[in-house]
């Protein structure tokens, strides 16, 4: 918990952020200039890459509109490492090597810019609302970040949302049990994806909420079931939305619905936000000193506003949820095809924690084959296969090609994590491969930018560790007391790309109870 002496009641009012100063890469873009006459660089328009027509054809005729994941590895074999695709209004430079990934993030900036959203910033506007981390930029933006950091990336700062999580992971094992035991054969979840999304909602919406809305319950709350339907359709009509051009909002449905999901969403979020300041302000006038978690802390700094703090948490939670959801239903799949691995696992989890007993922290950080099997996971089947990085501030040189500010880059993630040359056997599930004492030399040898599932530097995922907590605790409760399995006769899931890397058909398994 995060405790707070008295506060005063200013601490909650609107308070107007500041940040630092704008950086001037004067010396960088002389720099750039000299390099590209000395070297003759190559400018963005003699990247090779696939015309139009080409990329409608591998899409749509293809079929690799929800494999874009697959399509990555398709046109590096083409194109090389770097190549340029134009669809609509993007234009991307795509880059599919850990070394050209880490010149473009090397190059980024003081305040990096994942890729613009004008669609939410539109909607910001026509709601009179704070950007958020999403949409602002420059020093807003970092102010947002550096207040948002510190209860979020420290493990130390983490810990303390254990005892929560673990009831959240309490209510998962019952619900687990509710839908095994009601299942034809007693034994099989199906949809299991669909059921962890529902715990990764609740287990980040009882962090930054200080609540919980109920999603494990058998019968879940009205305001609860609007509030994850107004997520999952912003997030898909989101896709649909950047494609159109403005002047389209009047004659089609997408924006309207857009804006409708946006409004459920903060409406839901500002209203859990209010009763949680009105629990506080009700404690500081009975003269009580105020306990809370990350939400408490941000209505205690006093450095953002009340809308910076609504629209915040909210997104907060839009990154909270798949992240961990996705990890853990593809982590399951995999056990449960590699009998080996899961026994590996138990006895891991078993021997810190005989007996069923809960784990802790402490318990957790002497576990390195449960923290490999997610970093298989992870590896595999990356929740965002690939990233954007738009580059703002200066102009940037990769490889031998000098690109102007306001160029978009596409860090192909997927097809790295997957590149031979970098992991032995790339598409086995081997989560050995991350155990210093497996690989020769003590150490696994890769790129370190061949795998960064949660990113890296400023703009890394602000919920890294949470999510890692959730993960760990659930993955080694669940083995605790089930034996996962396949359904009989269940072909292999494949993924497929919606924004994010989730499964193409439902994964349907067997848990059984352990003696």
């Amino acid at each position: 918990m995060v405790a707070f002496g008295p506060l005063r009641l200013s601490a909650f009012r609107v308070r107007a952020p500041s940040g630092p100063q704008l950086w001037v890469g004067t010396r960088r873009t002389l720099s750039v200039q000299t390099t590209n006459a000395e070297r003759k660089l190559k400018s963005a328009d003699e990247l090779p890459g696939p015309s139009l027509g080409t990329t409608l054809y591998w899409l749509f005729v293809k079929g690799y509109a929800d494999k874009a994941h697959l399509l990555q590895g398709v046109q590096k074999r083409l194109y090389g490492p770097i190549w340029r695709s134009k669809f609509g209004s993007f234009d991307l430079v795509n880059v599919a090597s850990p070394e050209l990934i880490a010149q473009v993030i090397q190059q980024e900036g003081r305040y990096p810019v994942r890729t613009e959203l004008p669609h939410w910033k539109e909607y910001r506007d026509l709601r009179g609302q704070a950007y958020g981390l999403h949409v602002s930029t420059g020093p807003t933006w970092y102010q947002i970040r550096s207040v948002l950091n510190p209860k979020m990336l420290k493990m130390k700062e983490v810990m303390p949302y254990a005892p929560v999580i673990q009831q959240v992971v309490s209510d998962l094992l019952q619900r687990i049990e509710l839908l095994r035991s009601h299942s034809e054969d007693q034994l099989t979840v199906s949809d299991l994806a669909a059921e962890l999304y529902k715990f990764g909602f609740e287990g980040i919406a009882s962090i930054l909420f200080e609540t919980r809305l109920g999603c494990l319950q058998q019968e879940i709350p009205e305001h609860t079931l609007r509030f994850i339907a107004a997520v999952n359709n912003m997030l898909t009509l989101s896709e649909v939305v950047i494609l159109f051009p403005r002047w389209s909002r009047a004659v089609l449905p997408f924006w309207r619905r857009f804006v409708e999901a946006w409004d459920n969403i903060y409406d839901v979020a500002q209203h859990l936000i209010d009763k949680r300041v009105a629990e506080i302000e009700a404690q500081l006038d009975g003269g009580k000193p105020v306990e809370g978690m990350y939400l408490t802390y941000l209505l205690s700094s006093d450095k953002l506003s009340m809308s910076e703090v609504y629209i915040s948490v909210a997104e907060l939670l839009l990154g909270g949820v798949d992240t961990t959801s996705n990890t853990l239903s593809w982590a399951l799949y995999c056990l449960a095809r590699d009998r080996g691995v899961q026994d590996q696992l138990y006895q891991e989890v078993e021997s810190v924690c005989p007996d069923r007993r809960e784990p802790t922290t402490e318990d957790l950080s002497r576990m390195p084959y449960l923290k490999a099997v997610i970093k298989e996971t992870l590896r595999l089947y990356p929740v965002v296969p690939g990233n954007g990085r738009f580059i703002s501030e200066d102009e940037v040189i990769v490889d031998d090609y000098w690109f102007p500010k306001k160029t978009l880059f596409h860090l192909c993630h997927y097809t790295v994590c997957h590149d031979e040359a970098e992991f032995v056997d790339a598409e086995r599930f081997v989560p050995g491969r991350w155990l210093r004492a497996e690989t020769p030399g003590g150490r696994y040898q890769h790129h370190p930018y061949s795998f960064i599932p949660f990113g890296v530097g400023v703009r890394a995922c602000v919920g890294k560790r949470v999510a890692e907590l959730e993960m760990h605790l659930a993955l080694s409760r669940l083995m605790q007391h089930y034996e996962v399995q396949p359904e009989e006769g269940a072909p292999p899931v494949e993924p497929k790309t919606r924004t994010l890397l989730i499964p193409a058909s439902p994964i349907n398994l067997r848990f059984l109870p352990r003696a």
